[in-house]
């Protein structure tokens, strides 16, 4: 930044007059003129770049012009003394209506119009397969939408552990690099990207198919030193990976988070002074909190909160780089209020942007009428879900799902794909859309007992995904020994025999390996046929037919004496240990 020059008063001659009487005296040797003196502006000792970040966005655009009133706020601030880098950590699309009907060009605009600086990847940013309705099996690029937001995008989207799985380099895919390396006020900043270890895992196999993702820390590592050779002051690690602390009143205080979280792992790994700064996400969790060493922040998900993290940059280039931590912000005062209120940040009420407003209302207006629309359902209490657990949400999409499909016996969802809980009150399509926001198709297979008992022995065992949900059986697991031995009890309390084989409704994201369930982790794949339906549009058919109520309390959906999935512990089940 230049500072303003101050301009100088005018000079004034000063005269004496001496008065003897009525006769007045000579007049004094003429004076140089006095002129009143300032000291020169001193150059500030230090610049202050201001990181903002966002994660996990999902979609959610509706608070984005109260988010552009506190980004227009900071940049005010910064201009006499730095600037403002506004970064997000990925999972921008997907999870509304606003969103995914358009592949998420809502949240690029958006994003271009508050001039984000660039972006990470996140896993469910793949999510959208090809461009439209195609399917890969057509011939069509697996990652069409995706690359396409890539080139709407003003700003750099950034992974450097994204690799093509032949030559082991980036894809080489339009406006997507490893890194890149801004100028704020005089001072340069490296910005590198990394995307979670679990993506291959996690993400549809046919959307991801050709890619991988290498460790993160050496990839931040090796990045992180480039940068610092073309002349990075400091280097910010945008990261979809994420930590969970429970308290942000110790920035110093590491024992408030979770210690075998990814980030705290990868930081762990990362050689002295790679990075000064990180921006997390993945986890939906808040962090604000220095990590071996290292400044990290990231601010939940569904856009309710922003990071901030200030560097402090000395102008003289032998003092290190220090930073200052910020919790998470809550964007609107009341998150549960139809419209978000923000309050005051830095002495100032905030004003939401006119402008971003202007960008999301045409995506908002085109959902509204088709989140509006009535399933004919009245939630009395509202139907909750867990990730490692059992829950009445879970329970009843799979019983919906069961329903929906004639001829098969089972079913079986992923507790990754409960989003949001059912709400009280009379249940609309937008409210079932943001608990299943994917478009994952109906899909059947067929296996023997044996193999299914075998593949819910293994996923009780991992529990590195959410926990499977249920319909058509109950799931008893013991250990004997230190072996996990599983039931299946037909829900008229008789045992299914290994020799027995079932019809197995679920999704195609499960049926193709997603989660590692049926496939993957050097096991083959399984057959299995998809329909056009998607599961959520299946369960809205199935609501519209319940035409009724639904209580999240219901022992039906839930039941703690008569539990779907007996387990002798929470998962991972170690046997033996």
């Amino acid at each position: 930044m230049y500072a303003a020059r101050r301009m100088r008063p005018a000079s004034t001659a000063l005269f004496a007059v001496w008065l003897t009487g009525c006769t007045p005296a000579a007049p004094p040797e003429a004076q140089p003129p006095l002129t009143p003196t300032s000291p020169p502006l001193a150059e500030p000792a230090e610049t202050v770049i201001t990181i903002v970040g966002t994660n996990d966005v999902h979609g959610h655009i509706e608070h984005l012009p109260a988010f552009g009133g506190y980004v227009e706020r900071l940049r005010e601030l910064r201009r006499a003394d730095g600037g403002v880098v506004l970064v997000d950590a990925g999972d921008m699309f997907q999870g509304t209506l606003e969103s995914n009907l358009n592949e998420g060009a809502a949240v690029i605009a958006a994003f271009n119009s508050l001039g984000y600086t660039a972006a990470a990847l996140g896993n469910h940013d793949f999510d959208y397969g090809p461009v439209g309705d195609l399917e890969p099996s057509s011939g069509a690029d697996p990652a069409g939408a995706l690359r396409a937001r890539l080139t709407q995008a003003r700003f750099p989207v950034l992974s450097a552990n994204l690799v093509d799985t032949k030559t082991r380099r980036s894809p080489g895919w339009k406006n997507l690099s490893a890194s890149t390396l801004v100028e704020v006020a005089g001072v340069k900043l490296g910005i590198v990207g990394v995307l979670t270890h679990e993506t291959p895992s996690i993400v549809m196999p046919a959307y991801f198919v050709g890619l991988d993702v290498t460790p993160l820390a050496p990839a931040i590592g090796a990045e992180a030193k480039l940068l610092r050779e073309q002349g990075a002051r400091a280097v910010l690690a945008v990261a979809h990976a994420g930590g969970k602390c429970h308290s942000f009143d110790d920035a110093r205080r590491e024992s408030a988070c979770a210690p075998d979280e990814e980030l705290n792992r990868v930081l762990a790994q990362l050689p002295q002074n790679s990075v000064d700064a990180v921006i997390g996400g993945h986890t939906h969790q808040g962090v604000a909190h220095f990590l071996s060493g290292i400044a990290v922040a990231e601010s939940f998900c569904y856009g309710r909160a922003f990071s901030r993290i200030d560097l402090h940059v000395p102008r003289d280039a032998s003092q290190p780089v220090s930073a200052k931590l910020f919790p998470p912000r809550e964007i609107c005062i009341d998150v549960n209020a139809a419209e978000c209120s923000p309050g005051s940040y830095e002495q100032r009420t905030i004003v939401p942007s006119a402008t971003i407003e202007a960008v999301v209302s045409p995506f908002r207006e085109t959902a509204r009428k088709r989140r509006a629309e009535r399933l004919g359902v009245e939630v009395i209490h509202a139907v909750l879900s867990e990730h490692g657990s059992e829950s009445a949400l879970g329970n009843l999409l799979s019983d919906l799902l069961l329903a929906a499909t004639p001829g098969a016996d089972i079913a079986l969802l992923n507790g990754g794909g409960l989003r949001a809980p059912l709400p009280v009150g009379d249940l609309t399509y937008g409210q079932l859309y943001e608990s299943q926001p994917f478009d994952n198709r109906v899909a059947r297979l067929t296996l023997a007992v044996a193999a299914l008992r075998e593949v819910l022995r293994l996923h009780l065992e991992r529990g590195r995904h959410g926990i499977l949900s249920i319909a058509g059986a109950r799931v008893e697991a013991r250990c004997i020994g230190d072996r996990l031995e599983v039931a299946l009890i037909r829900p008229n309390g008789k045992p299914l025999t290994d020799a027995e084989r079932v019809t197995i409704v679920t999704s195609d994201y499960l049926a193709s390996g997603g989660d590692e369930l049926f496939a993957g982790a050097g096991r083959p794949a399984v057959p299995f046929a998809t329909e056009t339906l998607t599961v959520r549009d299946a369960l809205a058919g199935e609501l519209r037919r319940h035409n009724g109520s639904l209580d999240g309390e219901d022992p039906k959906l839930l039941d703690p004496k008569r539990p779907r999935l007996r387990l002798p512990s929470a998962r991972p089940i170690r046997c033996g240990k």
